[in-house]
């Protein structure tokens, strides 16, 4: 099997699961440019943890963690299979790298794993191993974890961070009904963009401190931070990962919709 890239998705509100729009095109175009992989492993912004944890379920049920929104969505559901014997195999790549880990038998798909996988991989049939992140840690430790688990990609594991390029929900609150793009999120996500080409995991690391309104588009960081796992997983054998953006768009003002794809020059 060709090595498969792995993905950065901005995952959107709840609501994309019954209308992504261009959004979910693009999700559904990604599935279709790739391989079919044997699993898909997806490192999700709604699973906070203290280390990194990953699910361990044969048969993982839905989590509908949100409210306030309309009833069909508290309806929907996505079957996909668990993979325990995958997740423990990832849990020992982050072992061997010096990385401590768990995994969690009970834990079901939250939005941030079935909104995309709904328009990915409609009928269900791949199974699927969650990832949590660890906001109290760096996103170098996520850039860590990525690396370590970059081999997965040779075993048909496509890996998927699925957060957002920025994510203030007060600001999209403010700006729901606003057309254009807010100033600061659109400077921030050009910058991210910058950094990516470059390859410049230090800037990109310590964005709270390096970049243009990095704490306004990210006043937590949990929903940057399956981009860095993403990035990292995209290493192989000491070649930098290739950043390539596939989908520029905001939801709102505010809420930047980015997607990339990120591959080795192998790849």
């Amino acid at each position: 099997m060709k090595m498969l890239p792995t993905l950065f998705l901005s995952h959107g509100s709840p609501m994309h699961a019954i209308n992504a729009g261009e959004a979910g095109d693009i999700w559904a175009a990604l599935a279709r440019s790739v391989a079919t992989p044997k699993v898909v492993l997806m490192v999700t912004a709604h699973w906070e943890t203290d280390v990194p944890t990953l699910s361990g379920s044969a048969a993982p049920p839905m989590i509908y963690d949100f409210s306030g929104f309309p009833d069909a969505l508290y309806k929907i559901q996505y079957h996909a299979p668990g993979d325990p014997a995958l997740a423990m195999r990832a849990a020992a790549r982050l072992t061997e790298a010096g990385i401590p880990s768990a995994v969690g038998a009970s834990r079901g798909f939250d939005h941030g794993t079935w909104v995309p996988l709904l328009k990915m991989f409609p009928d269900a049939r791949i199974p699927v191993v969650q990832l949590s992140v660890q906001p109290a840690l760096s996103p170098m430790h996520h850039f860590q974890v990525g690396r370590a688990l970059a081999g997965l990609a040779d075993e048909g594991v496509l890996i998927v961070g699925s957060g957002h390029l920025t994510h203030n929900l007060q600001d999209w609150m403010m700006s729901r009904d606003q057309h254009g793009r807010m100033a600061y999120a659109t400077e921030f996500q050009q910058w991210v963009h910058g950094q990516l080409v470059a390859h410049n995991v230090d800037a990109l690391c310590q964005y709270r401190e390096t970049s243009p309104q990095g704490l306004r588009a990210h006043p937590t960081p949990e929903h940057f931070l399956p981009l860095f796992v993403a990035w990292g997983a995209a290493e192989n054998d000491g070649k930098h990962a290739v950043a390539q953006r596939v989908f520029d768009g905001f939801e709102g003002a505010a809420l930047a919709m980015d997607a990339y794809k990120f591959l080795t020059p192998s790849s």
